[in-house]
């Protein structure tokens, strides 16, 4: 019944149910962040610290070694410059600035992050004292026209540019964020399940090292879409359709099957 009084009494009966309804709504809401208050730091909590280090601390690398600081990870950082060039980065992320050969010293995860033209001229025995099983990712890309020059095993088209940078630092590479803007690594970040979470295109020979790529990359606020092997990294190289391409793991899958072998014209040297 509408527009006319009830019972005598029922008013106050009224003010009573409903204050007790939003008391105990109050009480559960309460409940319900204080669990998933307790849920995040048992995340967090279980969380593993890793100790990562970057080589190269160009906008790629500087923006990983922010954000890896930031969710708590040991980061040793490196340029070719040497570690009194990067205080600033140092001071304000609180990494460890070392040199290039001291980056991997203990390292779970080593990212490599420089120019292709300067692979070759990274220390001898980089990885050494790396931990076992060291995942190394490679964000690298060939740009023989803008910056790298010529470098004809890759123009031969018999290796992946991935491919050509394993064989220079001896170790198998994971291949990520090679075709990530540098700045989406600060600003696109999400939670998982998020509807506008960002996906990112992973390849690699080494299952076990792409598992923790993968979920550091999960960590680090991205959905991840295996590529397959190294051999297969191609479809994520420079000129192709996933290069660049801010959407999730669907497009990201559409992207990498729409991709053709053949190196564009304006990717050549």
């Amino acid at each position: 019944m509408t527009g006319g009084a009830g019972p005598p009494g029922s008013e106050g009966r009224g003010r009573i149910t409903r204050s007790a309804q939003l008391w105990n709504s109050s009480q559960a809401t309460g409940v319900m962040a204080a669990r998933q208050c307790m849920h995040a730091r048992a995340s967090n909590l279980e969380r593993r610290v890793m100790k990562i280090g970057i080589i190269g601390a160009g906008n790629i690398g500087g923006n990983l070694t922010r954000r890896l600081t930031a969710l708590g990870h040991d980061v040793s950082v490196a340029n070719s410059r040497g570690p009194e060039t990067l205080r600033e980065l140092a001071e304000e992320t609180g990494a460890t600035a070392v040199r290039a050969e001291e980056a991997a010293r203990g390292a779970e995860v080593v990212v490599v992050t420089v120019p292709v033209k300067a692979v070759p001229d990274l220390p001898a025995g980089l990885l050494d004292g790396a931990a076992a099983n060291v995942a190394v990712i490679d964000t690298g890309n060939y740009y023989p026209r803008e910056r790298d020059g010529r470098i004809d095993e890759i123009e031969a088209g018999d290796v992946t540019e991935s491919r050509w940078t394993e064989r220079q630092i001896g170790h198998p590479v994971i291949k990520a964020f090679n075709g990530t803007y540098a700045q989406d690594i600060l600003d696109r970040h999400r939670p998982a399940g998020d509807p506008g979470r960002q996906a990112v295109p992973v390849s690699g020979d080494d299952e076990a090292a792409k598992r923790v790529v993968r979920a550091l990359i999960d960590e680090l606020g991205f959905d991840t879409v295996d590529n397959g092997g190294i051999d297969d990294s191609w479809r994520q190289q420079p000129g192709t359709p996933v290069y660049g391409l801010r959407d999730g793991a669907e497009g990201v899958r559409k992207a990498l099957a729409e991709a053709s072998p053949e190196r564009p014209e304006s990717f050549r040297g």
